[in-house]
């Protein structure tokens, strides 16, 4: 199915029942295509932050996820708006289903890439902030940067460079060299 050919509104169990080898997001019942195969780059700079997290949170309720999983933001209310971010912290259990992410995750990375900028830094991360995720980071391998964007206390953005540590707000005791994270690049 080509479902970005057809000016349709589609919901999430019509997304489940697709037979197609690409990858799709839907906001708001409308799909979007995602890019083929990220880069080598991109891949490099999600596993070490998978890693990190992962290592950090061993033994601790929340968990991390990688893409592909398909995050729900809120299930209960808007079943039409479907994304697999790159990278994702759960710490609410009941939210983990069988198949998919039932809820806001706690924390949300994705990388971009000069494809996505755009969709990641607009539509996709004002979706993510409404719906209750506490944390949005936005890795830009190109500049080297991390754009984080917290819920504390009002809507705040900080901009990480490749010289700084990064220490999640939701997870108190874990600081990321982001010279670690741009090592291989």
């Amino acid at each position: 199915m080509d479902a970005a050919l057809k000016n349709e509104y589609y919901t999430y169990a019509d997304y489940a029942e697709w037979d197609t080898d690409e990858r799709y997001e839907l906001i708001d019942g409308i799909p979007y295509l995602m890019s083929p195969a990220p880069s080598i780059k991109h891949q490099d700079i999600v596993g070490i932050l998978y890693a990190k997290f992962l290592n950090f949170l061993t033994g601790k309720k929340c968990r991390t996820f990688i893409s592909p999983i398909d995050v729900r933001l809120n299930a209960d209310t808007d079943d039409d708006t479907v994304f697999q971010p790159d990278v994702i912290i759960v710490c609410d259990k009941g939210k983990i289903g069988e198949k998919s992410i039932n809820g806001a995750p706690d924390l949300v990375v994705e990388v971009i890439s000069p494809s996505s900028e755009k969709y990641d830094s607009g539509a996709k991360l004002d979706k993510y902030l409404s719906s209750g995720v506490r944390e949005c980071w936005i890795v830009n391998p190109e500049a080297r940067t991390v754009r984080v964007y917290t819920d504390e206390g009002g809507e705040t953005t900080k901009v990480y460079r490749e010289t700084d540590s990064i220490e999640p707000v939701i997870l108190p005791g874990l600081s990321i060299p982001l010279a670690e994270i741009f090592a291989n690049l």
